[in-house]
């Protein structure tokens, strides 16, 4: 469990990615959150069931012509 105040969101909330870093590994390209997901560099993520979470970035934005 938690132990920060507040506590962390929990894997299967909506703002799982707020969790705290408990492991980071900036090398490798990964992080490990309290609530037990691993985030990835290219924000991928790991959750602790076990299901992958495909990485979700920005779309770049276009200049108007």
């Amino acid at each position: 469990m938690c132990s920060h105040q507040p506590t962390c969101p929990a894997a299967d909330a909506v703002d799982h990615e707020a969790a705290a870093i408990v492991s980071a590994h900036p090398e490798q390209g990964w992080n490990l959150l309290c609530n037990g997901v691993v985030v990835f560099e290219d924000t991928g993520e790991i959750l602790p069931t076990g299901q992958v979470v495909a990485p979700h970035r920005a779309r770049p934005l276009v200049a108007a012509a």
